[in-house]
């Protein structure tokens, strides 16, 4: 039974290993940008040589662009997520309870 009650213990906590990575992830993001932008002008510089027209290098470029704007559009939605999830928590309710409390006192004035 010690067994039992040991692994259900492990599996209540949270990894202590969450805060870096999520750390890791966030940093990442710069790394992906540069990466996607050298991507899209080694494709643009292949198209290039490939068919000699000089235009043919900014598609590739446009393309790099392009796929750093979507990395940067998923991480925002991601953090955006992960901060409704935390506002939903009971500790950070109280902040809605003032604001609501805030709004009653305004509704009920007296108009003269």
């Amino acid at each position: 039974m010690d067994k039992e009650n040991n692994t259900e213990d492990n599996t209540e906590e949270k990894p202590k290993i969450r805060g870096v990575v999520e750390a890791v992830d966030s940093l990442s993001l710069g790394i992906s940008m540069v990466v996607a932008v050298a991507m899209g002008v080694g494709i643009g510089y292949l198209l290039r040589a490939m068919t000699d027209i000089g235009w043919t290098f900014f598609i590739g470029v446009f393309i790099g662009i392009a796929a750093a704007i979507l990395n940067v559009f998923k991480a925002y939605t991601k953090q955006k997520e992960s901060y409704e999830e935390l506002a939903k928590e009971p500790r950070y309710a109280i902040k809605k309870q003032l604001q609501d409390d805030e709004d009653e006192d305004y509704s009920e004035t007296k108009h003269y």
